[in-house]
């Protein structure tokens, strides 16, 4: 499930106006999951590799202790990242979707919560810091790690959560400014967290939905001390919140297995509507002013993706059998994937789905462009895809990325593996010319 690695951090939209222009171009900034606007998307490739090997094109690669499904994110020549390392026995992870990989009970060795610092030029070591050295007081899925949220920065301090522990503040160099205790709760079967913090301005907005008591709260980025924080009536989801900037303001927006939800920058309720699916993980994320939504649980026959328009007050759900309305601009029931976000690029909106199929719709309209296509050799995906160079990448648990043509055919342009001895859930970071890929290992640099 994408909540294996998922670290889905939105960065704070003030820096976004300040320091990125309003397109994803390719920069030394890479400050959360999927990139500085959350879409997996450069539009301006600076000479980005599109073929590679684990040997070719690779700059270097760098052994990570522990797991860790959370995305990498870098700022000038630093490459941030988390893991946790047991330091008893730990069973391996088969890959693929299959029942059987809850683990209720709780690990009884000790594992060490660490945030990393790695130099984006060399892949040394700059520093190491753990943050707990204990036995876990909750239970993941077999799937699932103890460092699946990804961190946020805005170039001074580096925002780390890990769930069920705490949500930590570091300086660039290593040295621990604050720190916000996260108390353990249930998830659903026991899968563990993943939804990651996301960061405007002054404030660190977290969620947290379990099945004990779940919230939406706002932190101060300068000290860690909470500055509101609203209930949700949710159980436990995966997916990170999303600030979203329209033309008309600025809004948090979360997903839920029961709503989906907006706030506005107080925690207070903007819009709501019901029609997910019963597991939610996917990131949200705007493209042409619409926001796109989806939640594909595989065992639901509800699978939705759905493109909203701005300005939307109360209760928008969908009627009967609508697909669209005054708020709703299109709706596709049964089109979402499960683990994997989708992805918006030059007019299109590309879905892959976690046992290797690849479809499209026009963004505007919600048409099917053409209907879902088996990548070759394609194998099972959990990673979310990214584009640039008029190609669409998608990693698979082989570390085997498929690069697909973007366009209204479907079109394999090649395929570009790793070493076959890893494995690779964690959705790639791109800073200027490189590529950085995680796998279960290792951190790969991937430059022509």
């Amino acid at each position: 499930m994408q909540f294996y690695r998922l670290a889905n951090a939105c960065a704070g939209i003030v820096l976004v106006l300040v320091l990125y222009p309003l397109v994803a171009v390719a920069s030394d900034r890479w400050p959360q999951f999927r990139g500085p606007h959350a879409d997996g998307v450069v539009t301006e490739p600076s000479n980005l590799p599109t073929e590679w090997t684990a040997s070719e094109n690779v700059a270097w690669k760098t052994d990570i202790p522990g797991r860790g499904w959370s995305s990498p994110i870098v700022w000038g020549n630093r490459v941030f990242l988390t893991t946790v390392i047991n330091h008893g026995d730990g069973e391996e992870p088969k890959k693929g979707l299959y029942f059987g990989g809850n683990r209720p009970e709780l690990p009884a060795s000790e594992h060490e919560w660490v945030v990393m610092c790695l130099d984006l030029n060399s892949g040394d070591l700059l520093w190491k810091k753990p943050v707990r050295k204990a036995s876990p007081k909750t239970s993941i899925h077999l799937k699932n790690s103890y460092a699946s949220e990804t961190p946020v920065t805005d170039g001074k301090h580096v925002y780390v959560m890990f769930g069920g522990v705490g949500v930590y503040c570091f300086d660039i160099d290593g040295n621990e400014v604050w720190m916000h205790n996260l108390e353990p709760r249930k998830t659903r079967y026991g899968w563990g967290t993943a939804a990651s913090p996301v960061l405007l301005g002054d404030r660190l907005y977290v969620v947290n939905d379990n099945d004990e008591e779940s919230y939406l709260m706002a932190l101060d980025k300068r000290t860690g001390k909470q500055v509101w924080r609203t209930p949700r009536d949710e159980k436990s989801n995966w997916s990170t919140p999303y600030i979203w900037q329209n033309e008309l303001r600025r809004e948090i927006v979360t997903l839920g297995s029961g709503k989906v939800r907006s706030y506005d920058l107080d925690g207070n309720l903007l819009w709501s509507f019901s029609g997910m699916s019963s597991i939610t993980i996917a990131t949200p994320y705007q493209y042409n002013g619409l926001l796109y939504i989806s939640s594909g649980y595989v065992g639901d026959s509800d699978r939705p993706l759905y493109a909203i328009r701005p300005g939307a007050e109360g209760d928008i759900s969908l009627e009967g059998t609508e697909t669209a309305n005054e708020s709703i601009v299109w709706s596709q029931p049964t089109a979402a994937p499960y683990n994997p976000s989708t992805i918006a690029y030059e007019g299109i909106v590309y879905v892959l789905y976690d046992r290797g199929l690849f479809a499209a719709y026009d963004a505007a309209d919600g048409s099917e462009i053409y209907s879902k296509v088996r990548i070759p050799n394609g194998g099972e995906f959990t990673s979310s895809p990214w584009a640039y160079d008029g190609k669409i990448f998608c990693i698979n648990e082989d570390g085997v990325t498929s690069v697909i043509k973007a366009g209204n055919e479907f079109e394999l342009l090649g395929s570009n593996p790793l070493s076959d001895d890893d494995m690779a859930m964690a959705t790639p970071a791109i800073a200027a010319d490189r590529l950085l890929i995680r796998t279960a290992k290792r951190i790969y640099c991937i430059q022509k």
